[in-house]
């Protein structure tokens, strides 16, 4: 954890603003090709930030929005839902990805996935036959802050890709230094998919969302990456103890004092 934040583990609500959702919404549904005719799954739960990526991609656009039956959506259950409705786009995250057996799916044109790293394994499965793309973001920054162009297999782990339109990436060293090519950095993001910060927790909000040197606003997510000579931006883990379980962010050190003020 960054020395400046508190550890509380209450909640922490993101201030969005209406002007990161438009730029995203117009962006996504350029990058992913969607349009009338198309069928969006809502595959993720309203408590996950997913679930405003897959309504703004299909209600602007003209698209169907999928809605699944209730229950875990995960291997042959996934497959069914997918094959019944002819679901055409799909945000799918790696860990529900890996359960899915060997299957056509014929109507899938567009396979998202983000909310935790992907592997050079799942990319060999599915990008065949399909766009396949690795997209990147905290909530902070309004869902995505980078996605990839259709991967291709590769024996790496695939790139997060390149900033969404009108988002900057910068990667700093320690003394907020941008580092060379090839050479890791944190990931700090501008733009005005931005919040405003966290909701009434202003210290926390001052240690995160910090000010650019040539004015405006950054949002430090403690990400670490590295850019390629391609100009790709490769995910290589945090500058901190967070850790990603099926999508959502845990502090370590946030359960270590919930404990720590047990009376045993």
């Amino acid at each position: 954890l960054h020395d400046a934040l508190p550890i509380s583990g209450r909640p922490k609500g993101v201030l969005v603003p209406h002007t990161g959702i438009a730029n995203f919404a117009r962006a996504e549904i350029e990058h992913f090709g969607v349009g009338p005719g198309a069928r969006v799954l809502q595959f993720a739960s309203p408590s996950f930030d997913a679930s405003v990526l897959e309504l703004c991609l299909a209600l602007p656009s003209g698209a169907a929005l999928v809605i699944p039956p209730p229950g875990p959506l995960v291997g042959q259950t996934l497959v069914d839902v997918l094959t019944a409705h002819h679901v055409t786009h799909a945000l799918i995250p790696p860990a529900a990805l890996a359960t899915v057996p060997e299957c056509a799916l014929p109507h899938l044109r567009t396979l998202i996935v983000g909310g935790d790293a992907c592997t050079a394994e799942l990319v060999a499965r599915w990008a065949p036959g399909r766009a396949l793309v690795n997209a990147y973001g905290p909530t902070e920054v309004t869902v995505v802050a980078t996605w990839s162009d259709p991967l291709t297999p590769s024996p790496q782990p695939p790139p997060i890709g390149r900033p969404i339109a009108n988002t900057r990436i910068h990667l700093l060293d320690g003394e907020l230094r941008p580092v060379p090519i090839g050479v890791p950095g944190e990931v700090y993001v501008t733009g005005p998919g931005l919040a405003h910060g966290y909701h009434n927790r202003p210290g926390l909000t001052a240690s995160r969302f910090l000010a650019t040197p040539g004015g405006g606003r950054m949002y430090a997510t403690g990400d670490i990456a590295r850019w390629d000579a391609g100009g790709l931006l490769h995910y290589q883990g945090r500058s901190d103890h967070q850790v990603k379980i099926r999508g959502y962010r845990v502090e370590p050190a946030e359960i270590e004092v919930t404990l720590r003020q047990h009376e045993r």
